[in-house]
């Protein structure tokens, strides 16, 4: 099973491949990307260098292109997936039909994986992405079982990817615009959600007051550690209620425990989320990761893990993986 874990600077990566990683993937500096944000990603100089310390450590490196082009605004997609092509990466990852559409016809040969954000979760679609774009491997959106992923895995013509660990969305893949609301920027078309040119904070007596444009999203009493502003993640107060979270609360996803499940799924892949976390947190989620899994291909225990330091609020989920409702 592939390990594929993120990496939003080189440092980043550098800290993967030390850590275990089977594959990295990353970014263009640019919206091409779904983590676009300032102070990330890679020129294509450094994605040259990465991609050859990859290859020396017989590694490899996929490239998220995953966002929608702009009506009118070609250029800046056709170029990414040009560079990615010439510097010789190992698949690119893509959810826009358009742009699948153009990397087929002018780089049949570079590999093709569809994004999460293509929110593909039934054989009928998968299949048509396969044959008429001819993708190898799909990543799944995080809303099946484990059951449901063993059925559709074995129902498509294509590698299936899964997520393992890190943060959640509470909208279908792909299909979010919650953030555009407030700050007039799409995670889907400029690649940044609750971007930080909007993000404020600010102390309104004893509590600390978290803020994205000119709405408040949290406010956090002394004593309680303060999250990076998603609307999504939100404490508000709805009709005669008290402050709660309304959409979903600060959590991570982490399926560790699933991992002898998820294997005999067929699953090809596991992906971490986090290309705009830091090294520390790669190196010790990946690290955890590769000895989880090597360990239970042995056929050992699962070792322990001390993940809970690094989650969104301290708390950790199976998320849909286990869901019992309908």
């Amino acid at each position: 099973m592939e390990l594929v874990c993120p990496a939003g600077t080189p440092s980043a990566l550098n800290a993967a491949l030390k850590a275990g990683a089977d594959v990295v993937y990353v970014g263009f500096r640019d919206e091409t990307n779904a983590r676009n944000f300032p102070g990330l990603n890679f020129s294509p100089d450094e994605l040259k260098v990465a991609v050859a310390q990859a290859h020396s450590m017989s590694r490899q490196v996929y490239v998220a292109i995953n966002t929608y082009p702009e009506a009118g605004n070609l250029p800046p997609w056709h170029r990414a997936v040009d560079i990615a092509a010439d510097i010789g990466v190992d698949a690119v990852i893509m959810a826009d039909i358009g742009l699948l559409d153009y990397t087929a016809r002018h780089h049949p040969q570079l590999r093709r994986h569809l994004s999460v954000q293509a929110s593909a979760s039934n054989p009928e679609a998968i299949n048509f992405y396969r044959a008429t774009f001819d993708i190898q491997r799909v990543v799944l959106p995080r809303v099946l079982t484990v059951r449901e992923i063993a059925e559709l895995t074995g129902e498509v013509e294509v590698e299936t990817e899964v997520f393992a660990f890190g943060g959640m969305c509470v909208m279908a893949e792909g299909r979010c615009s919650l953030s555009s609301y407030i700050t007039g920027k799409s995670p889907n078309m400029n690649g940044v959600c609750s971007p930080a040119s909007h993000v404020g904070y600010e102390q309104r007596g004893q509590k600390l007051v978290s803020k994205l444009g000119d709405f408040t999203i949290n406010a956090y009493p002394d004593g309680e550690a303060a999250g990076y502003p998603t609307l999504c993640k939100g404490r508000f107060i709805g009709q005669d209620s008290d402050p709660s979270y309304l959409f979903e609360e600060p959590t991570s996803l982490n399926v560790m425990a699933l991992l002898p499940e998820l294997i005999k799924t067929g699953v090809k892949a596991l992906k971490i989320e986090g290309r705009q976390r830091g090294k520390a947190y790669v190196a010790q989620v990946v690290s955890s990761y590769r000895r989880a899994i090597d360990a239970v291909l042995r056929g050992d225990a699962l070792p322990d893990s001390n993940l809970g330091s690094i989650t969104e609020g301290a708390r950790s989920t199976a998320g849909a993986y286990q869901k019992n409702w309908r």
